[in-house]
């Protein structure tokens, strides 16, 4: 199984990219393993920006996302809506992008006022590009992911839980698509080796 982490803010580090690597790290814990981080912020702006497809680089990471079984995208929440750079990217992506994916997205945001960007402004996106299904986001605010003395973000015990639930989740849903996968496993037969009998 392959899980795609995909870190939309601008800088780094981030209040969004640390809830990102708390999830990967609870995975891991778990026992899946987890591709390595796509920084948004590190593709080439101009490629973004003028939706070159045929790039390089995006189609590199184009086929990273068409290769992942599940998606994991935070985002940092501005005017109440996902980040400019997560927008570009979602759009450089083709219409059928996160077909048959699990989505699991995430947002930190200075109010909670904007908690209802990952429903009203992320997931219909998602939904569009074709996700099979997306889990329940997670959104914290600057509280949920303090900075700390010693440097870094950590995170507050009540989001601490959230994360604990939502990779949980993302791990159970995962695995029983591999069974239902390995169950449905049949073998191919000639329409002409076909024997029916009345």
């Amino acid at each position: 199984m392959s899980i795609l982490l995909i870190a939309g803010s601008p800088s780094q580090p981030s209040r969004s990219s640390a809830l990102l690597n708390a999830v990967a790290a609870r995975l891991q814990a778990q026992g899946l393993s987890t591709e390595p981080v796509l920084q948004l912020n590190q593709l080439d702006p101009a490629a973004l920006l003028h939706a070159r497809f045929d790039h390089p680089e995006i189609r590199a990471v184009t086929d990273r996302v068409a290769q992942a079984d599940a998606v994991v995208v935070a985002t940092p929440v501005y005017k109440a809506a996902y980040s400019g750079l997560l927008k570009v990217f979602l759009d450089v992506l083709p219409q059928t992008a996160l077909k048959g994916k699990l989505v699991l997205p995430l947002a930190t945001g200075g109010s909670p006022h904007h908690m209802l960007a990952l429903d009203y402004a992320l997931r219909p996106v998602l939904q569009s590009l074709g996700a099979r299904h997306i889990l329940p986001g997670i959104y914290a605010t600057d509280q949920g992911v303090p900075l700390l003395p010693e440097g870094g973000y950590g995170l507050a015990p009540e989001i601490a839980g959230r994360v604990e639930d939502a990779a949980q989740l993302l791990v159970t849903d995962l695995r029983r698509s591999a069974q239902w996968a390995a169950a449905n496993d049949f073998e191919s037969i000639a329409f002409s080796d076909v024997r029916c009998s009345v």
